[in-house]
Parts: C-alpha cells; sequence; structure tokens
C-alpha cells in the first residue's frame, strides 16, 4: 500500500522529476480565461490570491522566477491608468454619486460624444476599477507562468518547426531578469563598498558592467548555438511544405478564433470546438513541419502524472467559470447602478480554489547550481 501510494510524495523538483514547463503555461492559461469570464472583484482578488500562492509555494531563486512581482505592479498600473481614462475621458456608465466635477474643455462638433472633463461619478471609477481588475488579473496570471516555466527548458519542449522563434522567445525573456540581477549585485557591491548607488556618476558606473555583462551572454549564447549547428534544415518534398503551411495557417486561425470565443462573453459555445479543431490542425502542421529540424533532444521533459493535474486544474478552473456564467451572469458581473456592494458566489469560488492543486501536487522547487542561476 504504502509503496502503491509513494508517487503521492511530493518530490523536489530535479532533473528527473521536474515539471513539464507546458504544464504551467496551461494552468495559468486556465486562470486567466477564469478571469476573463467575470467581473466581479472579489473572484478576481480570489484568482490573484490563488496564482500568488502557487507562485510562492512552488517558484524557485532562478532570476526568471523573480518576475511575478514586476507583473503585480504593471497590474495595478493598468488599474491606476484605466481609474485617470475614465475620471479625465468620461465614461458611459451613468450614476448620480457625484464626486467631483473637473474643469471641461469644449471640443469641437466632429467630437460629439467625446469629452475631456466634467462630472466624475462613483458609478464611473468602480465600472473602471472592475474593468481594470479583469485586465490586471490576467497579467497576474501570466506572471505567474512567466516566474514558474522554466524558459530553456520551455524551449526544449517545443517542436522543432516553432525551435528558432522559441529561441528568440526565450533569449527576449531572460534578458530582462538577468540585467535586473546584475543591477542589483553591482549596487550590492557599491553599497558593501561604501559607494553611493544613487545619482548620474553612479548609474553609469553600474551600466557599463551591466552592458558588459550582457554582450558577454550574447556573445557565449551565438557560440554555443553555432557549435550546436543552429538553423540546419532538411530537404522535404514541396507537398509537404504546403501541407504544413496549409494546416499551420488554418490551426492558428482556428485556435485565435476559438481563444476569442472563450474570453468573449458569449462565445463559449463556438469557442471550444473551433480552438479544438484548431488546435489539432496546429499540431499537425508543426509535426510535420519539424521533418526539416535535425536537432535532437537530450533527455527530454515527461508529461507525466503531475503535469497533468496541474494542467488539469487550470482547465478545471476555466470549465467552471464558463459554466457559472451560463447559470449567474448576474454573480460573475456585478452592476455598478445601482451602486451595490458585489457577492461572493460560492460555487464560482469552489472552483477557483482548484487552482491551489499545484501547490501540493508540483514538485518543491530545489536549490539551483550556480550555472542554472545565470542562466
Amino acid at each position: 500500500m504504502g509503496a502503491g501510494l509513494g508517487w503521492l510524495r511530493v518530490p523536489v523538483g530535479g532533473r528527473g522529476s521536474s515539471l513539464h514547463a507546458g504544464a504551467w503555461w496551461v494552468w495559468a492559461g486556465g486562470l486567466g480565461v477564469g478571469a476573463s469570464r467575470t467581473g466581479n472583484p472579489l473572484l478576481l482578488g480570489l484568482l490573484v490570491g490563488v496564482a500568488g500562492y502557487v507562485v510562492a509555494a512552488r517558484r524557485t531563486d532562478a532570476p526568471w522566477a523573480r518576475s511575478y512581482g514586476a507583473f503585480v505592479k504593471l497590474g495595478l498600473f493598468v488599474i491606476l491608468v484605466r481609474l485617470v481614462l475614465a475620471a479625465f475621458l468620461g465614461s458611459p456608465v451613468p450614476g448620480s454619486h457625484l464626486i467631483v466635477t473637473l474643469p471641461e474643455l469644449p471640443l469641437p462638433g466632429w467630437a460629439k460624444g467625446i469629452r475631456v472633463g466634467g462630472p466624475v461619478t462613483g458609478e464611473q471609477l468602480v465600472f473602471a476599477l472592475y474593468d481594470g481588475a479583469k485586465l490586471a488579473t490576467l497579467l497576474i496570471c501570466v506572471g505567474a507562468a512567466n516566474a514558474l516555466a522554466n524558459p530553456a527548458r520551455l524551449l526544449k519542449s517545443l517542436p522543432g518547426a516553432l525551435y528558432e522563434a522559441g529561441v528568440a522567445v526565450v533569449v527576449a525573456m531572460t534578458f530582462a531578469p538577468n540585467m535586473v540581477a546584475d543591477v542589483l549585485r553591482l549596487r550590492t557591491a557599491r553599497r558593501l563598498r561604501g559607494r553611493s548607488t544613487g545619482g548620474v556618476k553612479a548609474v553609469l558606473q553600474i551600466g557599463l558592467p551591466v552592458l558588459e555583462g550582457a554582450l558577454e551572454r550574447s556573445v557565449a549564447l551565438a557560440a554555443s548555438m553555432d557549435a550546436r549547428g543552429y538553423g540546419r534544415t532538411a530537404a522535404v518534398p514541396p507537398a509537404v511544405r504546403h501541407t504544413t503551411t496549409v494546416l499551420t495557417l488554418g490551426g492558428l486561425l482556428g485556435v485565435c478564433a476559438g481563444t476569442y470565443g472563450l474570453l468573449a462573453a458569449e462565445g463559449a459555445t463556438y469557442g471550444v470546438p473551433l480552438l479544438g479543431i484548431g488546435v489539432a490542425a496546429a499540431f499537425g502542421g508543426l509535426w510535420l513541419g519539424g521533418r526539416r529540424s535535425v536537432r535532437t533532444r537530450y533527455r527530454p521533459d515527461v508529461w507525466g502524472v503531475r503535469a497533468w493535474l496541474v494542467a488539469g486544474s487550470g482547465a478545471a478552473v476555466a470549465l467552471l467559470m464558463i459554466r457559472a456564467g451560463a447559470y449567474d451572469p448576474e454573480g460573475l458581473h456585478p452592476g455598478v447602478v445601482p451602486l451595490v456592494a458585489p457577492g461572493l458566489p460560492l460555487w464560482p469560488a469552489a472552483g477557483i480554489l482548484l487552482g491551489l492543486l499545484p501547490a501540493f501536487v508540483a514538485p518543491r522547487p530545489a536549490a539551483l547550481t550556480d550555472k542554472e542561476r545565470t542562466r
């Protein structure tokens, strides 16, 4: 009995037991779909809390794993911008709770329906707050995936047809976190030596080593890619190339249309089948396109039981939120006219809590080596 249930014990993430990077993106995508289906600030806050708890429990100390805080700050900035725009540019939402009247800028006749300044009501600001919180939650979900999924291992799992584009994306994703880590390291070294870390002179003295380190990493990356034969392709028949193009483009269009249907308020009926057809066609095109790639994989990541559980928890959140929008739309989209406090629908909230499953089934983060920490 104990041996049969041994897989339930949460292992420490290592080379052979780490979670597939794609599972984290599927989980975060499910939370993002759930966020797109509601404007209730309580449910959005619950989604942010779920994402934050999982990140705190399962992220490593790698530079790319520290990006979650930046996404949270970006989300708060989005909410602030949305409130400012609603105050200065107005909103179509009527309101009776006047907060302040700003000086209104007269506009020409062709700009009818647009105003700058004027009365600002509580209903307008609350509506803008709900709208901005939805976008902020989506950004935070993306930040959670970026903090949990190792970009290098995600690149390793990409199909051969997407390898070149994946390299560019991974390099772009890892450049900024490494640069921030270099800046923090140099500022700490200056403080330990009793030197100032502020002012134009200090910024110039810190910026030069940071740019030098970025250039050294770029040269080392180019050398390693050249040594591994990056860019080599195999010859394939023209019919295979044309079929690959049709399947890939058609599949991506289907994925875009299906994703739009899932994110739209009333598109779940056609979104799911379109997304399924698009994913199947895109995978077929990527499989055929991968025949041009001559690279091999060393110890490919395995999509195991824990990856299914993590990805399934995110998918469950998305499906339950889509279902909840059909039988309880008022709970998921509280009104602002009249201005009342939003309630917490219990079943959607319980469905969101399923997103906490990765915090208990995903492998615990292991201490990284110096080489892995500088990737």
